[in-house]
């Protein structure tokens, strides 16, 4: 499994409209594109001094899945012009890992 991690950074008076726009919008349209190996979008928020900081965690199967959301360039950021709009500035580039290990809560 590989997980890709991209930050992005607004205003607090950007934030809740932006947050809006990542769950009503681009997060449904993510996952109505039905893209093969694509698990799930996990999404982080959190106040930095006047900033705030929001960080999307993709998880897809392979790499090959990730290229099939992002492109042939698949570390270049997938930020659409709504977005673009409310960001005060954002990762470029997003970074890429291997699942290593995973443990569940459960038995």
């Amino acid at each position: 499994m590989i997980g890709r991690i991209w930050h992005g950074y607004t205003t607090p008076e950007n934030a809740d409209t932006y947050e809006d726009l990542l769950k009503e919008e681009i997060f449904i349209g993510i996952r109505d594109r039905y893209i093969p190996g694509f698990q799930e979008i996990q999404l982080f928020r959190r106040n930095v001094e006047s900033e705030v900081e929001f960080i999307t965690i993709m998880w897809f199967d392979t790499l090959e899945s990730v290229s099939a959301f992002a492109g042939e360039d698949y570390e270049g950021a997938v930020v659409p012009p709504k977005a673009r709009a409310l960001l005060k500035r954002f990762d470029e580039r997003s970074q890429h890992y291997q699942v290593r290990e995973r443990l569940t809560g459960s038995e």
